[in-house]
Formats: C-alpha cells, structure tokens, sequence
C-alpha cells in the first residue's frame, strides 16, 4: 500500500514541486494545503499517514500548527508529522525536539527515500492513513 501525504506549506511553487517529486517516487500526496485550519480540516478528512509541515507558514508557526494537528488527531489514528524548511535544522533543534514531529527535513533533502528512512527510525511506516 502507498504511503499518503498531506503537505502544509505557504508557497505554492514549492507545493508543486513537492507534490510532482513525491507522487512521482511513489508517496501518494493526498493534499497540499497553506494554513494551519486547512491541515487540521485536510487531515480529519484524509487521513494521511504523514504531514509535511513547513515551518515558516508566514502568519503561523508550523510547530504550533503541528501541535493543533497533534492535539486534535487524539484517539485516532495519527499521521506523523515531519517538519520541514529552507533554512537548517540547527535553526530550529529545540523547537523540534519538543514538537510531536517524528524529524526534520530540509526541503533540499525532500525524497520518498527521506521520508521512508525517517518513519523507519520513528518505528511506524504504515501508522494511520487510508
């Protein structure tokens, strides 16, 4: 079974690109959204196995958006959460580590090979999802 994605990020170019890389390698990209409403409302929805969350989304944090996700999802089956950005992970390590994300990805990193790899080491490849 593929794995589905849902990803959250405020550049819709960059959402593209992901969708396209992603869908392409086998990741079966089930949503792109640009708010943190939209990702909670994409996620009740679909329940994707994994969230993609950028996180600089201009007026929101995705560490807080990660949160609502991770608050909201309680007793269901919950995706896990990747945060992902342009700028280093060392830029945000404390932020992450105290987040309910599994990892961070630097979008330059962005693969299905990166996404497997990290889920494979948070212990749950196939958790939630359709």
């Amino acid at each position: 079974m593929a794995l589905s994605c849902v990803i959250v990020d405020d550049n819709h170019d960059f959402l593209r690109a992901a969708r396209e890389l992603l869908d392409h390698e086998g990741i079966n990209v089930v949503g792109c959204v640009s708010t943190g409403a939209q990702a909670v409302r994409a996620c009740e929805e679909l329940r994707p196995d994994v969230v993609l969350i950028d996180i600089d989304l201009g007026d929101e944090i995705g560490i807080e958006v990660a949160h609502r996700l991770a608050d909201q999802q309680q007793g269901a089956a919950q995706p896990r959460i990747i945060l992902i950005s342009a700028y280093s992970e060392d830029d945000f390590a404390d932020m992450v580590a105290d987040s309910p994300a599994v990892s961070f990805l630097p979008k330059a990193a962005l693969s299905a090979t990166a996404i497997r790899a990290i889920l494979d080491r948070a212990g749950g490849s196939a958790v939630g999802g359709s």
